[in-house]
């Protein structure tokens, strides 16, 4: 008997090629589209893609044959994401939602839609690998990998996941380059062949963040202050002993944000809400006169002030560290989870296609500091950090 399995079809090539093969592979294969959004109070794309993009999803299912449903997820999608999404940019943290929709939506409530439909599986058209193993007891253990093609590796993007999800997850597309993909799909004379790569939110689209901001955080104006490059707040170091362990109070502040004051710098513009800001944006500011561009180093949404600085190369850009709560720390391999006391070597990155960094994990009982062998550019709080050893997905957490 075929297994069966349900393909989230996103309207878009990655998703198309995927279906495909797994037609190919003798599965029994269902389409399903996410309708995620159609709320007429919060206009999140002008471009209201998704219309086009279940069509053309329907398109590729005719070709290849096989059933296709659209879901309305719309519902739990304002709740899950793009209500947390204001509460976070209201608080001066900078969420990732594509995170979140895949172990929110695509994970949780689409895999199980899917097994209500008797899938044995669930598949989508990330760029990453799965791979099984089994100890001595008999237990198997799911391992989440880079995909092939590593300018288009999205296992960032699934780094929320757990094991049963990831049991029930296919990936067809991971052994494959990009290219690869597309020409397939021309060979396949898919609709979907030439078609962009969406940009924005998943499933729904490019999102001009500002003005989705706006319809919800009012503006507030504020003042801007210039933060000198040498001022004595980036001033601090990891306070090691040989053979004993690192001090906890030196890894607490090794970890935290620069704690900016106004009589640090000086005004030099002003501003339509803090909120509207995140670390490391350059654009938006609307403040000239200066040598050299100026970057966003801090918000403080308290006050109603953003703290800026002039280069990238500038002092407050770059952090040594970053601190996880307990509760934000997940471990996909949860055998390889630290204990109190614990550390461990992993490369870990902060941000989507960065490229993986040397750091060392140190597990307290009030959370996770990842310190990097090289200052970090742009740590932003409510963004995702994920931890790998070698091309394996380890675990990730909420920066704090």
């Amino acid at each position: 008997m075929k297994k069966r399995v349900v393909v989230g079809m996103s309207g878009g090539v990655d998703s198309s090629v995927a279906a495909h093969l797994l037609v190919e592979q003798g599965y029994e294969v269902i389409g399903l589209f996410m309708k995620n959004w159609h709320d007429d109070s919060v206009v999140i794309s002008r471009e209201c893609p998704w219309v086009e993009d279940s069509q053309d999803a329907l398109i590729v299912a005719q070709k290849l044959g096989v059933p296709f449903q659209t879901i309305d997820l719309s519902a739990a999608y304002k709740e899950r994401i793009v209500d947390y999404m204001f509460h976070e940019y209201e608080q001066g943290r900078t969420p990732n939602p594509d995170v979140l929709c895949n172990r929110e939506i695509k994970f949780d409530i689409f895999l199980k839609t899917a097994l209500r439909l008797g899938a044995d599986f669930v598949a989508t058209g990330h760029y990453c690998r799965k791979a099984e193993s089994t100890n001595a007891e008999g237990s198997e253990t799911y391992h989440l990998l880079a995909g092939k093609d590593h300018n288009k590796d999205q296992s960032y993007f699934l780094c929320q996941l757990n094991q049963e999800q990831l049991s029930k997850a296919l990936f067809p597309i991971g052994e494959m380059e990009k290219s690869e993909v597309r020409q397939l799909a021309r060979e396949l004379d898919l609709v979907t062949a030439e078609k962009k790569d969406s940009q924005g939110l998943c499933f729904i689209g490019k999102v001009r963040l500002p003005e989705f901001l706006q319809q919800k955080l009012l503006p507030k104006k504020g003042r801007i202050i210039e933060i000198p490059k040498d001022a004595s707040v980036f001033e601090r170091q990891l306070v090691t002993t040989s053979g004993e362990e690192t001090a906890a109070n030196s890894l607490t502040e090794l970890a935290a944000p620069y704690a900016y004051q106004p009589d640090l710098g000086k005004v030099v513009g002003e501003h339509q809400g803090a909120h509207y800001f995140t670390i490391g944006q350059r654009k938006g500011l609307n403040v000239g006169g200066s040598p050299e561009p100026l970057f966003v180093l801090a918000t403080d949404t308290t006050e109603n002030i953003v703290y800026v600085g002039q280069s990238d190369q500038h002092s407050g850009l770059y952090r040594p560290a970053l601190f996880v709560t307990k509760e934000e720390t997940h471990w996909l391999r949860e055998d390889l989870r630290l204990e109190d006391g614990e550390e461990a070597r992993y490369q870990a990155r902060i941000r989507y296609r960065q490229n993986l960094e040397e750091a060392t994990l140190y597990q307290t009982a009030e959370g996770l500091y990842i310190v990097f062998d090289r200052p970090q550019k742009s740590i932003a709080a409510g963004q995702f950090v994920a931890w790998y050893s070698g091309e394996e997905l380890i675990g990730s957490g909420v920066i704090n």
